[in-house]
């Protein structure tokens, strides 16, 4: 387990303690009753937002951010190389960039590459010239696909110096519902290998479109690193997130999820961001997340 207490990508502050949450949600021990052991690796060093210079105002903190996601890529390339499984607590959504450019460097060295799934309220797929607010932990998803380019978002796309990091035709994005008019543009223009919208979780289920997310982020790969920001899921079930959004995954639909995730058993990389303990309940969401997570890795009901 490796935390990231980063708040720099979002306006809403207070992700920051979402690593902690979900320490004293008791993860450690839980995924430890399954049988894993776990190796705690302490949190991944973070500058505080009022000691820094915000920078441009359509890429609020990205050198911060980019240094954080190095530092994070460095400890999840190194957690593979030990032969363990990184599992990372965030956090706002930008250090997306830090742990699957690890994950896609790790296996790069054997000349295999990694599919990603996404599992979000919102595509994350803005660049610094088309977010309306200037927030990164909107970009990660664009950042890791190479849609930087030249720009500024180079700097969190090219960590290791080479992008892109993923494949469009293996990135599945999963439960989205709320997606900026330039971000349907960049997810089209790239190529994305599959977007499912809640409507089609609604009116197909989520077991088949989850099967066919495993399958598309799978196929000619490794496996897969899975994304989970806690948004995903409804509000009702998880209140305490930055951004969210009416009408998402319900408690047991993301359950399934994480168990179709755990029978395939190609999960090469976890984690969870944007719990927000701030704005929670009894820290309702940072114990929701810990029982999503024990459902990814193995927990079952028999």
């Amino acid at each position: 387990m490796l935390g990231v207490p980063l708040d720099l990508g979002a306006s809403r502050r207070g992700v920051d303690m979402g690593p902690s949450a979900m320490r004293v949600a008791g993860l450690e021990t839980r995924l430890e009753a399954l049988g894993h052991q776990v190796v705690d690796g302490g949190n991944i060093r973070v500058e505080i937002a009022e000691t820094q210079s915000i920078g441009r105002a359509n890429a609020r903190f990205l050198a911060q951010i980019a240094e954080t996601c190095t530092r994070t890529a460095e400890a999840v390339a190194q957690a593979l190389e030990d032969g363990m499984t990184p599992f990372v607590l965030g956090g706002d959504h930008s250090l997306a960039a830090g742990t699957v450019s690890g994950v896609a460097e790790f296996y790069r060295r054997s000349q295999q590459k990694i599919g990603v799934i996404w599992l979000d309220a919102h595509s994350d797929i803005n660049t610094p010239e088309t977010s309306p607010s200037g927030n990164v932990h909107g970009m990660p998803l664009a950042a890791l696909l190479g849609l930087g380019g030249d720009s500024e978002l180079a700097s969190l796309g090219r960590i290791f110096g080479y992008a892109p990091k993923i494949a469009p035709e293996n990135t599945v994005i999963v439960g989205v519902r709320d997606i900026d008019s330039a971000e349907r543009d960049n997810l089209r223009r790239v190529g994305v290998g599959a977007v499912y919208t809640m409507r089609e979780i609604d009116e197909r289920g989520m077991r088949t479109v989850m099967e066919e997310a495993v399958r598309i982020a799978g196929e000619g790969t490794a496996g897969y690193h899975v994304s989970l920001d806690m948004d995903w899921i409804d509000p009702e079930d998880a209140p305490g997130v930055g951004t969210p959004v009416r009408g998402g995954a319900t408690y047991r639909e993301a359950h399934l999820a994480m168990e179709i995730l755990a029978d395939h058993g190609r999960l090469l990389s976890f984690e969870i961001v944007e719990v927000n303990p701030v704005i929670d309940e009894h820290n309702r969401t940072a114990d929701l997340a810990v029982e999503l997570a024990c459902s990814a890795f193995g927990k079952k009901i028999l």
